[in-house]
């Protein structure tokens, strides 16, 4: 199980070859930077929004190159699947009302059943997790 995992903005900043987020990235081993198979529903649901929303081919055209980036990358990273444990922290957070959109509660759940930290722009959100680790990478 990778040490961290990103979140979905950090990921599709990494995805597009930020050059800070790259190179936090970089300075560690492969194997422990992923993604929670939330944000890979995210990206998936982001893109066929934006497909939908495209009213011209250009803006198609831009959309799937952009798409393409995000599956390249996807790629290359492990992917945490999201437990019948995790989904029941998830449960147990939610019922705290801790004001995290439900993303990032499944993320943070996922990451707190594995023991990971989340790596996010959105610290003031994840901070409220009780027992949540996250770190930016952006700066």
């Amino acid at each position: 199980m990778p040490p961290f995992l990103l979140d979905t903005d950090i990921f599709s900043l990494w995805a597009v070859n930020d050059p800070v987020v790259r190179a936090r990235v970089a300075a560690h081993p492969a194997a422990d930077v992923g993604i929670t198979v939330l944000t890979l529903e995210e990206a998936l649901t982001g893109w066929q929004t934006a497909l939908r929303q495209a009213k011209t081919n250009d803006d198609r055209s831009v959309v799937y190159g952009r798409m393409a980036l995000t599956a390249a990358a996807l790629g290359r990273l492990p992917v945490v699947a999201c437990s019948r444990a995790a989904l029941d922290r998830y449960d147990a957070l939610r019922a705290m009302k801790l004001n995290v959109g439900s993303y990032d509660l499944r993320i943070a759940a996922t990451a707190l059943d594995a023991g990971a930290v989340v790596v996010t722009r959105n610290l003031r959100d994840f901070r409220r997790v009780p027992g949540l680790y996250c770190e930016d990478w952006s700066v």
